[in-house]
């Protein structure tokens, strides 16, 4: 058990960011949840996970706008204490052919996807030096390690996400702080909504283990980074997606 240490996970309204809150309260985190536009999901996620007796509380900000994040994190360390996780699980996706990508649909995926990840790193990190101590989570995917057509906005934004797991870690391990990364594979949740049954069988023809990843086993991968097992694991990319990506 975690004693209470504090956990910041953003996007943790729903979907695998849900999956996560829910996991990290269990390992005896107390857990501060970032929505953008979940409210009434944040707000009634942690109305059930309080009524456990877990320490939970919400926060709305924009982690695209660097000035939000370094509002909710002082908000943060206030009202619960000083971070000593991060979970950077906010992303959006989409599918277009790249020469319909227009300058918005790219500055959107890059300043959500991989630039709020950026923003909230340099809001926690002075805390955690200052205490020795501390763990970075990332949530890529299996296509910022090796790409894919007709989402070359996301995988970009999602292996700058790799690369900035990478570099950081080198540079904090110094400071007792590891800095890892999650990178799911086909994961049934709301991001796939626009798939059809049809589409999702297919998919599922593609994958050695014959079938979709579920939010729950990211969770799981986070909770062993997050846990004192995983001390001496730092800078790396954990992939969870069924043996797609090897």
């Amino acid at each position: 058990m975690n004693n209470g240490r504090v956990a910041v996970v953003t996007g943790g309204a729903s979907g695998i960011g849900k999956a996560v809150v829910r996991n990290l309260c269990s390992d005896g985190f107390s857990v501060a949840v970032i929505y953008n536009r979940s409210e009434a999901e944040a707000k009634a996620l942690a109305s059930e996970l309080s009524a456990t007796g877990s320490n939970i509380k919400v926060y709305k900000a924009d982690i695209s706008v660097s000035e939000q994040v370094n509002r909710v994190i002082n908000e943060i360390k206030e009202d619960m204490g000083t971070p000593y996780l991060l979970v950077n699980n906010s992303g959006i996706a989409q599918q277009k052919l790249f020469t319909d990508i227009t300058d918005e649909d790219w500055h959107n995926m890059i300043n959500v996807n991989l630039s709020g990840a950026f923003f909230m790193c340099r809001a926690v990190l002075p805390f955690m030096i200052h205490e020795k101590q501390g763990r970075i989570i990332n949530i890529s995917s299996m296509w910022g390690q090796v790409g894919a057509s007709c989402e070359v906005h996301y995988s970009a934004s999602k292996a700058g996400l790799i690369g900035l797991t990478k570099a950081l870690a080198q540079e904090v391990a110094p400071s007792g702080i590891t800095v890892n990364c999650v990178a799911p594979g086909a994961i049934d949740t709301k991001m796939m909504a626009s798939f059809s049954d049809e589409d999702k069988s297919a998919l599922c023809e593609e994958i050695p283990v014959g079938r979709l990843g579920k939010a729950d086993e990211i969770a799981s991968a986070v909770s062993f980074l997050a846990s004192d097992n995983a001390s001496y694991v730092t800078g790396q990319v954990i992939g969870v997606n069924g043996g797609m990506v090897v």
